[in-house]
């Protein structure tokens, strides 16, 4: 990489590839790019210095960046094989390289803390980045959300050689990562366009597991479905809420709003630690992340000071609006493992209000592959308005729609609607805690559900 000073990104929007146009821009070098659509995350870039494009036409490449000895192109996984710029760089012999890679040769550089699992893994990574930033031991990070702590999925730091990247199993991505250490945090089933079957997908996690360099360790959440393949030297770690294992949570407790628990190392314990944003699932999220810090030097009372403060991620049960009659939540939930465990984490929270979740459904495979367990997770809900499928990459695959959700739902309260129409069927009910969930373009509808609700004093 060191040979460049020029970085062109297709796929610039993206959190993992805007986090890296960011280091790139930081580091002193030319950055640019394309993207399909302009959101406040691409016009954030935008103000930054890095020059986006929004359509894929050649001519709209930067003359600057159409040298293929000074301009390396990283690509994300998003971006078609028929992309007319991903031809044009092809074709004139260009040095391409996907966003993992790239991630790759930094963890080589550095001490690589990788965050994986189906779920967790993006809240897990972006505590354990506060947790080591705000301390004396320090790190960078490369984060799959925006830090609410720090407005940014980019943390720098010139006096630490820990970085924290979100290791992301689409596509195999984290096979490219070397870590120093390593954390699981869930391995159910997912991307089986990618991995055809559930072993599959649990054999590619062993594959990563082995990839952890000697003297690192893998920190695994207990009873999960993957059988380790660590180098001679690896350390092996167990960690859960309440079940046990090396690194877990005891006496939890739910007061007021607030959740405190103490934390339990191999070692010793931190009694009477706050939660910052107080979400039951967060317990389990923060265990994984204190356990990482605890090992690489984060003292006892920065571990403390530093889960008390932390703020949450945009997107990951942010509080959108609050009056006295409505909570109105937005959560990045996709999957139906996820789902199941926010929902929970709600209802404990608000045990005795009504709970309406506003799901959109994202991937033809993903719906089509889930369909019955997203039922299941979605059933927990006291009411349900189910969205039309969010298709990204996908084209429509032949009888998937969401009413292959809806119709195994048990509530009675369900309905499906138009993501057109959402704001006037919610302008039409008694609501009390509403959540938004998904991972498509749901996150469009958040500010015009808010206005909505102040719009109408509710």
């Amino acid at each position: 990489m060191n040979k460049y000073n020029r970085y062109y990104l297709l796929g610039t929007g993206g959190i993992g590839m805007s986090a890296l146009a960011r280091y790139f821009k930081t580091k002193g070098f030319e950055v640019a790019g394309y993207d399909r659509t302009e959101t406040k995350l691409t016009a954030d870039l935008t103000a930054e210095g890095i020059e986006i494009n929004y359509n894929q036409a050649v001519n709209f490449i930067p003359a600057a960046y159409l040298n293929p000895k000074s301009t390396l192109v990283i690509v994300t996984p998003a971006i078609p094989d028929d992309h007319l710029q991903l031809q044009f760089f092809r074709e004139n012999n260009f040095v391409i390289q996907k966003r993992a890679q790239v991630l790759g040769d930094i963890t080589r550089q550095s001490k690589g803390i990788c965050v994986a699992g189906t779920h967790g893994k993006t809240t897990t990574s972006t505590i354990a980045a506060h947790l080591l930033y705000q301390s004396q031991v320090t790190c960078s990070a490369f984060l799959g959300g925006i830090s609410n702590n720090y407005n940014t999925n980019l943390l720098l730091s010139k006096d630490s050689n820990f970085v924290v990247i979100e290791a992301d199993e689409y596509d195999r991505s984290f096979h490219q990562l070397s870590p120093y250490m390593a954390v699981i945090t869930s391995a159910d089933a997912d991307h089986l366009d990618i991995y055809d079957t559930p072993q599959a997908f649990c054999e590619s996690f062993e594959q990563f597991t082995s990839l952890i360099r000697t003297g690192g360790a893998l920190i695994m959440r207990k009873g999960i479905n993957v059988v380790p393949r660590l180098q001679k030297g690896v350390k092996l770690y167990t960690y859960s809420m309440n079940e046990g294992g090396d690194f877990s949570a005891e006496n939890i407790k739910i007061t007021k709003g607030e959740i405190h628990f103490d934390f339990v190392t191999p070692t010793d314990r931190i009694n009477d630690v706050r939660l910052g944003v107080p979400v039951m699932i967060n317990v389990e999220n923060s265990v994984a992340a204190m356990a990482l810090a605890w090992l690489n030097g984060v003292t006892a009372e920065e571990i403390r000071v530093g889960i008390s403060s932390f703020s949450g991620i945009y997107r990951r049960f942010n509080v959108v609006y609050k009056s006295n009659k409505v909570l109105y939540m937005d959560d990045y939930a996709h999957h139906p493992s996820e789902l199941k465990a926010s929902i929970s984490s709600i209802k404990a929270l608000y045990p005795d209000r009504k709970i309406t979740g506003i799901f959109q459904p994202h991937l033809y495979s993903r719906t089509r592959d889930f369909a019955p367990e997203f039922a299941a997770a979605l059933s927990q809900l006291d009411e349900l308005i189910l969205l039309d499928i969010y298709p990204a990459r996908e084209l429509p695959i032949e009888g998937v729609s969401s009413d292959i959700i809806l119709r195994d739902v048990t509530i009675e309260n369900k309905t499906l609607c138009t993501k057109e129409n959402l704001l006037s069927l919610l302008k039409e009910k008694e609501l009390d805690v509403v959540v938004t969930f998904g991972a498509g373009d749901i996150d469009k509808m958040v500010p015009l559900i808010k206005k909505m609700l102040k719009d109408e004093k509710r």
